[in-house]
């Protein structure tokens, strides 16, 4: 009998293995067993203030009884407690750092989590869309750092901490690497790379921003007012402390807290995107990834104007960027240099000066907030601006809007007037608002067409391509 075609007369066929061929390990969905990677030693530890924080708001809002509870107890009984507490939330966090494992494969990254109830989060390399690295002031101390994933598609970041700072490093840059596309083999050994500083914000001038602003100066002056207020009519010092807790919260969050966060603000252009490290006791250190871009916003309070300094916010896509601020505080002709860096068709200079003002008829509706209202549209952008005390401008692109449509209230139709809105990737819209009803009619229209022409000639949306 003859072989097989192609194989020499009078030799075998060789024997199909018997049964199925097995499956690849790192196509089975699952990390194997004794495969993949534990997080730093250190972890089971971040566990451990919880029961204490827990105790800790307990007492605070059972004050009153707090000394029969110490008294009953015993000051023995009572240590004995928390660290019967301390150690049984360390078991259970260095159980839970037993199970936990992440696992690199040639197209995702698999985190296995859970002590009693087993998650395998399945993270596509080529959907990965920003890779930060979180550095809290203890952990910095400790020298472990905490790694965040946002990946397109996923409501919340998935994050691995902590891990070592060099093996946090590494493996953010082997996962940017292999998310552009590079070799499996070729990206454990691609490291971070290069990039280059554009900005860093001055300390005084970040100082001198946060006290123009006025939010924590005015929340503070508020909040001894109405802790004042509330000890002189109940006089219980208790009810005036819980009354101006919150708002003492707020006052340090928006002034010393902000300082902290955006000390050192740097922005730095590489291969994969504009990079932003920040902070003074938690270093940050994050990307804007190139084309996940969908919307740009200029914010002018009115203190800051005479001064020509602007905030930038962005909206990207999945929320990767911290906050989705570009630069808490920097000067016209900086922000525009750094907006051309994310979006080079956009000249920021002529997009501000194409927003037409609000017609005047408008101000039957806001006779004062009118004139803040406008809208502009060039070649590449949608423009939006909006409020009179806290300047915002609004820039969409036209590949990115998603929608547009008009809107009219009954008072807006008596008026003549309409909302423009423009609807993009992000989840946001950009509203341009009390616009003629003709002339917003005719640039929902023209806006349709502009974005389908944007999107045919826009650039893939991908790692390492600019």
């Amino acid at each position: 009998m003859s072989g097989a075609a192609g194989e020499p007369p009078g030799e075998p066929s060789p024997k199909s293995p018997e049964g199925p061929p097995e499956e690849p390990p790192e196509e089975t969905g699952e990390i194997p067993a004794g495969a993949g990677h534990r997080l730093h030693p250190v972890t089971p530890w971040r566990r451990t203030w919880a029961p204490l924080a827990g105790l800790g708001a307990i007492a605070a809002n059972n004050i009153q009884n707090l000394d029969d509870w110490t008294s009953s107890l015993g000051l023995v009984r009572l240590l004995a407690l928390l660290l019967a507490l301390v150690l049984c939330a360390a078991g259970y966090g260095y159980l839970s750092w037993r199970v936990t494992r992440y696992l690199v494969t040639d197209t995702e990254l698999r985190i296995r989590t859970g002590l009693l109830f087993r998650r395998t989060a399945h993270l596509r390399l080529d959907r990965i869309q920003a890779v930060d690295v979180t550095r809290p002031m203890l952990a910095r101390v400790l020298g472990v750092a905490k790694l965040k994933m946002d990946v397109v598609g996923s409501g919340a970041a998935d994050e691995l901490a902590y891990l070592g700072e060099a093996e946090a490093l590494r493996l953010r840059a082997e996962l940017l690497a292999r998310a552009a596309g590079i070799a499996p083999e070729a990206a454990t050994t691609a490291g971070e790379a290069p990039a280059r500083e554009l900005d860093q914000v001055d300390t005084r001038t970040l100082v001198g921003s946060l006290t123009l602003l006025g939010t924590g100066w005015g929340l503070l002056v508020f909040a001894l007012a109405v802790t004042g207020l509330v000890w002189w009519g109940t006089d219980n010092l208790v009810a005036a402390g819980l009354a101006g807790l919150p708002l003492l919260a707020g006052a340090w969050q928006t002034s010393v807290g902000a300082f902290l966060t955006q000390y050192g603000w740097t922005v730095s252009e590489s291969p994969d995107g504009l990079r932003l490290d920040h902070g003074l006791l938690q270093r940050d250190h994050a990307t804007v990834p190139p084309g996940r871009v969908q919307a740009v916003r200029l914010v002018e309070p009115l203190l800051w104007r005479r001064r020509g300094w602007v905030r930038v916010e962005l909206d990207v896509a999945g929320g990767g960027n911290e906050g989705g601020l570009l630069v808490p505080v920097a000067t016209r002709a900086t922000a525009a240099a750094l907006v051309g860096r994310i979006l080079p068709e956009v000249d920021l200079g002529a997009a501000l000066a194409a927003v037409r003002a609000a017609p005047g008829r408008a101000r039957w509706i806001f006779p004062v907030g009118r004139v803040g209202y406008g809208h502009g549209v060039t070649g590449a952008v949608f423009v939006a601006r909006r409020g009179r005390l806290r300047r915002v401008h609004s820039l969409v692109p036209h590949a990115k809007v998603q929608s547009v449509r008009m809107t009219q209230g009954p008072w807006t139709q008596r008026l003549g007037l309409a909302h423009i809105h423009v609807d993009h990737g992000a989840d946001g819209t950009a509203s341009a608002r009390l616009q003629d009803a003709g002339y917003a009619a005719a640039q929902v229209a023209a806006q349709a067409e502009r974005s389908r022409l944007g999107r045919r000639a826009a650039a893939p949306e991908r790692w390492l391509t600019r």
